[in-house]
């Protein structure tokens, strides 16, 4: 690949087990039309949500008194003149799918993926070197959206997550990242491995959190980078792995062997931030 300095912005180039697949397709179609749905959750997410200029169709509250920051929620959509519709909170419950609603819900349009291009010009037009985020195979929404709020605030540029076998944009998703998502880029590719040849071919090194690898500390990341973040369960797929760059881990010192991904991203990602600022 050459000199970490060096990077490009364009590209050069079974009766059992037939019910439980029918739970698990019920399942993925719930995810599927959530995803499409524009549904937005939570206090924080959907306080976020107006600070962003995407389009807000409606906002439902629950009905009765009102306190705290819901307050400022409807002040503000009335002050953008966006409809706010008072419902009872058994309709919530079922706009959510049952996610921790906390009284409101905004319908919004959607959140639009972008392109691993554009996440690489927003890196450009920052004048900063890349620093992206590749999430290999998360399933658990709570985990995603923690995810990309440890990215957003460790200045990520954007975040990769596959078409397949992982969580999209979901409700849980939004509300797991408390409106951190209105703020990151985020790129959904059919192929996590091809991706990283192509930002390989444009000047990125890729690190894969696994254990054990150099630990974080001692790992260069003042380059141009993609850190690769693995699933609950398995962790980095082996073929991922291999076409990484490098290997790096947290060491752990107590009983427990390993931290989840959201947390150790927050590690990895304020280190490498602080290296490549400095």
């Amino acid at each position: 690949m050459g000199n970490k300095e060096n990077f490009n912005f364009k590209n050069k180039g079974n009766s059992k087990s037939a019910g439980l697949k029918k739970r698990e397709f019920s399942k993925q179609q719930f995810n599927d039309e959530a995803e499409n749905s524009g549904v937005v959750v939570g206090r924080n997410a959907v306080s976020e949500l107006l600070k962003s200029d995407r389009t807000i169709d409606k906002i439902y509250v629950r009905k009765g008194e009102r306190e705290g920051s819901i307050v400022v929620i409807v002040a503000k959509a009335v002050e953008k003149r966006i409809p706010v519709v008072e419902v009872e909170g058994t309709k919530l419950d079922h706009i959510s799918g049952g996610a921790n609603h906390q009284g409101v819900i905004a319908m919004a349009s959607l959140k639009e993926y972008v392109s691993v291009d554009e996440i690489l010009e927003i890196a450009h037009e920052r004048n900063e070197k890349p620093l992206i985020v590749i999430a290999d195979s998360i399933e658990d929404p709570h985990n995603l959206g923690a995810l990309i709020r440890c990215a957003e605030c460790a200045g990520a540029h954007g975040i990769i997550i596959p078409k397949r076998h992982a969580v999209g944009i979901t409700p849980a998703v939004y509300k797991s990242s408390a409106g951190a998502i209105e703020h990151m880029a985020i790129a959904k590719v059919a192929n996590i491995a091809t991706t990283i040849e192509d930002l390989k071919k444009k000047g990125l090194w890729i690190y894969a959190s696994e254990a054990g690898g150099t630990p974080y500390y001692e790992t260069d990341f003042n380059c141009a980078c993609a850190i690769i973040l693995g699933s609950e369960g398995n962790g980095v797929g082996k073929l991922i792995k291999d076409r990484s760059d490098f290997i790096v881990s947290i060491p752990m010192y107590g009983k427990v062997n390993s931290l989840n991904v959201s947390t150790a991203a927050s590690v990895i990602l304020c280190h490498a931030a602080r290296m490549q600022r400095t």
